[in-house]
């Protein structure tokens, strides 16, 4: 996990603030921003002046977005990670071959990232996209990084993150947590039953180097009506763990 910085730049944070309220609002105007950020009307505009005149944002009628060029940096971000590389083709094999949504996710700073999707034919459209963050135990892909790290990293991730989520199967406490960590850890592959969205199940598989070390996860997701009985909890695992088996081989020798 982070350190916190001893001497945090304040201009920096508000920078950083202007930039996630916009993204929150879908845009706003210099009025409602400052207003929702509870600054002076004079130092917003002053931030969205300078983040304008760099290209980081836009102006439409008045109202700011966040630009494009954000976009430059996370796709250099993103294609600068080996396994985005290695994965990339062997996850839209699992979409291919199940019809369903596969996707890649990696950790950053306690949450978890999406670095890759890809979509079968029958491909359920859920609101998330490469980039979108999210709590590592709300989900298949997160509980299959959490347990593989150490102990006191998940301990720091739960300090920092904490528990619970938007359904009622999400994990609420640290003990049901580590009962699934050590599930998981035990057939290698992790589930989520509508833990972060009411209807959707997911298979994951978490991706190891040659050291052992977590370097993301992998898996497939879909509706319940086709995520149950033995291809819930047979079929996609055995097919989700050949995948990874791939990736790893792919990522420690190549």
């Amino acid at each position: 996990m982070p350190s916190t910085a001893q001497n945090p730049v304040k201009s920096v944070g508000t920078t950083f603030e202007i930039l996630n309220a916009l993204k929150e609002l879908g845009g706003a105007r210099v009025t409602d921003l400052a207003r929702h950020l509870d600054l002076p009307k004079s130092t917003v505009h002053n931030y969205l002046s300078t983040l304008e005149q760099e290209e980081y944002i836009v102006k439409d009628d008045n109202v700011y977005r966040v630009g494009l060029r954000f976009l430059e940096l996370g796709a250099y971000s993103r294609h600068e990670r080996k396994l985005f590389q290695i994965a990339k083709p062997e996850v839209d094999r699992l979409a291919d071959e199940t019809g369903e949504l596969a996707n890649i996710l990696v950790e950053e700073h306690g949450r978890g990232s999406y670095l890759y999707r890809a979509y079968g034919e029958q491909a359920v459209r859920v609101k998330a996209h490469v980039g979108t963050r999210v709590s590592l135990h709300t989900t298949a892909l997160g509980k299959a990084i959490l347990a593989y790290l150490p102990e006191e990293r998940v301990d720091e991730i739960v300090d920092r993150h904490g528990l619970g989520g938007s359904t009622e199967q999400s994990i609420e406490s640290r003990a049901e947590l580590e009962e699934t960590l050590d599930a998981i850890r035990e057939r290698g592959v992790a589930f989520d039953d509508e833990e972060r969205l009411n209807g959707l199940r997911c298979v994951a598989a978490p991706v190891l180097d040659n050291s052992d070390r977590i370097i993301g996860a992998i898996s497939v997701a879909g509706p319940t009506n086709r995520f149950r009985g033995d291809r819930f909890r047979e079929e996609l695992p055995q097919k989700v763990l050949e995948v990874a088996n791939v990736i790893e081989l792919n990522f420690t020798y190549s």
